[in-house]
């Protein structure tokens, strides 16, 4: 079998364990059914996901010109506390802004690696815990904007890290923790106009990943200096591919590289 197409990050449903799937132009990928299979990946060619102009992708999937215009990549994305349209302030397109930022936001713990706090929302979850490859997470705070949300992760990540171990997540080298525990210790951190938002009550969600193998060491494959590799699959976790040999794949990593897939065993 061979496909090929531009990358973008692949699409997950959460079942039993998550599925996961790569969706090309004209065709699309269950990479749960190639688990156990040798698979090769050759780097073709460059695409902007915005203009779609063969251009070196300088991040998220775009060209530089387009990553440092157009509202997708404003600063508020990674950056949320900055976040402006509540204020009717346009960073670059305030339609675009209002649409994202004015809408319900919830701040989080996941365990990927060590317990993490971040921001996502309402209706990326559990999409966003999924990508970040997190075993199991729950909700802090739901709020009614992204700037609320914002200054939230701001003042809990002087208590709490929010960077994940990508290392230590695709090893396996975490540990399970009663989350509704850790939140509650973060209680009194909020900031006073968010503290009528928190979550006292949810669950924490835990998720499996289909992974049939583990590294003990991973080596991180970039198309950019080795343009083919050829592996067998052994697991999928956050937005990583497993192969047997160690080496991992960050599919998400690599948005905006056309690339030639191939199942060869």
């Amino acid at each position: 079998m061979r496909y090929e197409g531009v990358l973008k990050k692949m699409l997950t449903e959460i079942t039993d364990e998550v599925q996961y799937y790569l969706v090309f132009e004209k065709d699309f990928i269950n990479l749960n059914q190639l688990m156990d299979k040798k698979l090769s990946i050759n780097f073709l060619r460059y695409q902007c996901l915005n203009c779609g102009l063969e251009k070196k992708i300088f991040r998220q999937g775009y060209c530089y010109d387009c990553w440092s215009s157009i509202p997708q990549a404003g600063e508020w994305i990674m950056r949320p506390e900055l976040s402006k349209a509540h204020l009717e302030e346009e960073d670059r397109d305030l339609d675009f802004e209002k649409r994202s930022q004015l809408q319900p936001h919830v701040v989080y713990l996941a365990n990927s690696s060590d317990v993490k706090v971040g921001v996502t929302r309402k209706s990326q979850i559990p999409t966003r815990w999924i990508d970040q490859g997190a075993h199991e997470a729950i909700e802090i705070v739901e709020v009614p904007n992204r700037y609320l949300a914002g200054i939230t992760e701001v003042a809990l990540k002087d208590h709490v890290s929010d960077k994940t171990n990508w290392r230590k997540m695709l090893t396996n080298d975490v540990l399970d923790l009663n989350l509704a525990e850790e939140r509650e210790k973060l209680k009194d951190f909020l900031p006073e106009e968010v503290k009528p938002y928190y979550l006292a009550n949810n669950e924490e969600l835990e998720i499996k990943f289909p992974v049939l193998e583990f590294p003990t060491q991973v080596k991180t494959l970039n198309l950019e200096k080795s343009l083919f590799y050829e592996g067998v699959l052994k697991g999928i976790k956050g937005q990583y591919l497993i192969f047997g040999d160690g080496t991992v794949f960050n599919v998400r990593g690599h948005e905006g590289f056309v690339v030639e897939l191939k199942v060869v065993v």
